[in-house]
């Protein structure tokens, strides 16, 4: 009788009969990571930038622009506070992608970005390579119509991709959604989530 136990927990292990279940939290979490196409935007130096970016660590991507009038800022604020406390024990790259390429060129994207961490990537491209990369990231965004010098807004997700060291789309954090306030992700929820997800996987 042992000696089939023993047999059925062998087989069980090789076969995976006691599978893992993933951690439970707020984050959308994809049960595989899903595969981002080839991209090139340029960074906040006016580098060249390709998936090959994205790998090597965990990476939070959040869209935005400098026009941002409180999602933008409020939430590059919050991704500061989450990078200084993660990268104590973690590899991770955060990135603010401009949606807005029109108006937010080299200095103004250099300035902006370094004001909340020198250490974010402030990234931004064509739309033609901009809007495939944005959508393989589970998010959106659109501009009023306008050119470029006029005041126009841009709207976009407030929520932020996570990418894993392989350069793969990893879970999304969605923001919170309070009357009267902007919709913004909730810091601790993200990192504590962030920790159950990069522990998992």
């Amino acid at each position: 009788m042992i000696r089939v136990l023993l047999i059925l927990l062998i087989g069980c292990t090789v076969s995976g009969c006691f599978e893992v279940q993933p951690p439970e939290t707020k984050a959308l979490v994809y049960s595989e990571a899903r595969e981002l196409k080839p991209f090139v935007l340029e960074e906040q130096n006016g580098k060249q930038i390709t998936n090959e970016a994205l790998k090597g660590q965990w990476n939070l991507l959040f869209l935005g622009y400098t026009h941002c009038p409180d999602i933008c800022p409020m939430t590059l604020a919050k991704l500061n506070q989450v990078y200084k406390r993660l990268t104590i024990e973690h590899k991770l790259k955060v990135w603010f992608i401009s949606v807005d390429p029109a108006r937010d060129l080299v200095e103004k994207r250099k300035q902006y970005i370094e004001y909340f961490n020198p250490d974010f990537i402030g990234a931004t491209g064509p739309h033609t390579q901009l809007f495939p990369f944005v959508r393989d990231l589970g998010l959106i965004y659109a501009i009023t119509d306008g050119e470029a010098g006029q005041a126009y807004s841009v709207d976009h997700s407030a929520s932020i991709a996570l990418v894993d060291d392989q350069g793969k789309l990893r879970a999304i954090f969605k923001p919170e959604f309070i009357k009267g306030q902007p919709p913004l992700v909730n810091t601790e929820q993200l990192i504590t989530d962030f920790k159950l997800i990069t522990q998992f996987y």
